[in-house]
């Protein structure tokens, strides 16, 4: 069976080598301020990629909810804490959320498994 999560971040390293190697000058900044983003500051990392979490899911971005999910669980974000910030997101969103909030729920599901 395929690790899902595995394969996904295979899929987004191998793409964002070569997205860098172009060296284009505004995709290297744009990804140079997101990386800074999320850095701590005021707000500590898991409240950071928590709420990324609301804006991927309620934008409705599949890869950036799964980067999000992974980046929380790394950064000591639980499963409660992950299903209240989805909640907010699909309140948010509404209804049309609700089948990012089912793959949401699959990949954390897959997190979790890969920490077994």
């Amino acid at each position: 069976m395929p690790n899902k999560v595995e394969e996904f971040n295979a899929y987004r390293s191998k793409m964002n080598e070569k997205l860098l190697a172009d060296n284009n000058k505004l995709i290297k900044r744009i990804f140079n301020l997101d990386t800074n983003a999320y850095m701590a500051g005021a707000l500590d990392v898991k409240t950071k990629e928590l709420l990324g979490l609301v804006a991927s899911a309620v934008l409705r971005c599949d890869d950036c909810v799964k980067y999000h999910l992974e980046s929380s669980k790394k950064a000591g974000a639980n499963k409660e804490e992950v299903m209240e910030t989805l909640g907010i997101a699909t309140l948010v969103g509404g209804t049309i959320v609700v089948p990012h909030l089912r793959r949401a729920y699959e990949f954390w599901e897959d997190l979790e498994a890969n920490d077994a």
